[in-house]
């Protein structure tokens, strides 16, 4: 009786078989490679855990397969039935077994190309748990701890601080105890959205290429299929292999299809000029040596990347600025009063104007959701949020960060200064994991502590406002009868004018206003 023969654990999600290595009616034995696949990291043999005769192959070159897919049906030897049947019930209990394995622990995607090794927190023979930071990373956006995916022992430790390393390199190996039952639940309920990731990407890739400059360029939301060798050229050219169309088999992406990518890019830049392709004159190549003494000081990789997302946004986004201000008087009179409170209860809790405005931010935000939403890719339509997370940009030593503060509608007062205070201090630490600087719907930049009256706020792609707070100060307010001291906060909303409006933009101006109030009556009533 055939019996089947599976794809087992690659170490990988899909890999394309390249080669079938076997024929119909031929007598294999264990071991003897059966088919050769290549995944994004290597390509290799897979051999057979069984011998006998092979009665028929389930697949065909090209065809893209995963953990657990059929390869063939094998006819075993005579011999082998009887053996098989008298160690079923010894395999079977050792497969129940729990087994101590090793386990590659790799850099998962953690949104840049490359980062930095800057600590290593762990060493050989130490006892990890999962989700225990094993190294700190510093790259281009943030700095932050790397946790492990695995609770088990530091066999052996593969990168070493100031090492530059990428998604997928390998940190350490440690030794597991895997549970057989792990391994069911992850087989069974991986499927499922698997299926559902592949009917949605053809869609993703037809509407972003149909929407695509005629310049060559091609948005690849799919898994970039490209061989290593493929990938090392593209790295060391800087090339984004999603956006290259592969014209290999099933769309693969093959060495020429990189050198094309790379030929068109620079004639695209040719024809555009040395203007950055808006046209501008080249920038002013001068030797200020010539007019005195200077001094040249690198950039943080973070200020470099800032710079760059602010350029872009302020290029791409037709900003429009308002300015307005907020009398706070009796908000900043009950402040003071409540932290006096906490003081005395020793609670550590200390409340700052920005709480409150974040607060009353949420609260707008949620009576005018336009601005609580961002422009689709092909600027037809805003994708319209049910949450509001709120990042708050903080200067640190390295530049400019924007911590996530997340369900702000549904927090108090006392858990978002909490929450702002653990965000703070992890940035300036440098210990910002991706997850807290991703997901904000809209940004408050706050210079109060600075000073200054009013400014310009540069609008955090892809969200469409940001709300620059500037210094309290105290102004004569006419109440009809007299002018009376005031205490007026400054307020610069910036916004996105293909999706917000002049009219929308004061509304939300008049909005926050009033929720500011409304927040100073809930904190009375606390």
């Amino acid at each position: 009786m055939a019996i089947e023969i599976h794809l087992p654990d690659i170490g990988t999600d899909a890999a394309d078989v390249t080669e079938i290595l076997v024929s119909i009616d031929e007598q294999i034995e264990v071991d003897t490679p059966l088919i050769s696949v290549e995944g994004d990291k290597a390509a290799m043999e897979i051999p057979s855990p069984n011998s006998g005769t092979v009665k028929e192959i389930k697949l065909a070159v090209g065809d893209s397969v995963s953990t657990g897919t059929l390869i063939l049906m094998l006819e075993p030897n005579e011999e082998e039935p009887t053996k098989i049947e008298d160690t079923t019930a010894s395999e079977e209990k050792k497969a129940n077994e729990p087994k101590i394995v090793s386990k590659n622990i790799l850099l998962p995607d953690i949104g840049s190309d490359e980062v930095n090794v800057t600590e290593i927190h762990v060493a050989t023979g130490d006892e990890v748990q999962i989700e225990q930071p094993i190294i700190s990373v510093e790259g281009e956006k943030a700095a932050m701890e790397i946790p492990s995916t695995h609770s088990g022992k530091v066999t052996e430790v593969k990168v070493t601080v100031g090492e530059s390393i990428s998604t997928g390199t390998l940190l350490l190996i440690m030794e597991t105890v895997e549970s057989p039952d792990s391994k069911k639940v992850k087989s069974t309920a991986s499927p499922a959205p698997k299926t559902q990731q592949l009917e949605q990407e053809p869609v993703q890739k037809q509407v972003k290429q149909s929407i695509k400059r005629q310049s060559g360029f091609v948005e690849n939301q799919e898994f970039a299929h490209a061989s290593p060798s493929v990938r090392r050229i593209a790295r060391e050219f800087g090339v984004d292999l999603a956006k290259v169309r592969g014209s290999g088999r099933k769309g693969r992406i093959i060495k020429e299809d990189v050198q094309n990518y790379v030929k068109e890019a620079l004639r695209v830049l040719d024809s555009e000029g040395s203007g950055g392709g808006l046209g501008l004159l080249p920038w002013p190549d001068i030797d200020f040596n010539q007019f005195g003494e200077t001094e040249t000081e690198k950039l943080s990789k973070i200020k470099r990347l800032t710079g760059a997302n602010l350029h872009r946004n302020w290029v791409k986004i037709p900003h429009v600025t308002q300015w307005d201000e907020v009398d706070v008087t009796e908000l900043e009179a009950l402040r003071k009063e409540l932290n006096s409170i906490e003081a005395k209860n020793e609670s550590g809790i200390k409340f700052t104007l920005l709480v409150f405005v974040m607060k009353a931010v949420a609260k707008a935000l949620q009576e005018l959701p336009p601005m609580n939403s961002s422009l689709s890719n092909d600027e037809q339509s805003i994708i319209l949020k049910k949450y509001v997370n709120i990042g708050i940009a903080v200067d640190t030593p390295n530049g400019l960060v924007v911590p996530v503060v997340r369900n702000v509608h549904e927090k108090s007062c006392v858990q978002l200064t909490k929450d702002l205070r653990e965000l703070s201090s992890k940035a300036r630490d440098g210990k910002l994991t991706k997850n807290d600087i991703t997901g904000g719907t809209f940004t408050i930049s706050s210079l109060g502590g600075l000073g200054g009256t009013s400014f310009t706020p540069i609008i955090n792609a892809p969200e469409v406002g940001i709300l620059g707070l500037s210094r309290a100060d105290q102004k004569p307010i006419w109440n009809n009868d007299t002018f009376i001291p005031r205490l007026m906060l400054p307020m610069s909303l910036s916004y996105d004018h293909r999706v917000i409006d002049g009219a929308q933009g004061v509304k939300f101006l008049n909005i926050l206003k009033e929720s500011i109030v409304t927040v100073k009556e809930e904190l009375q009533d606390r």
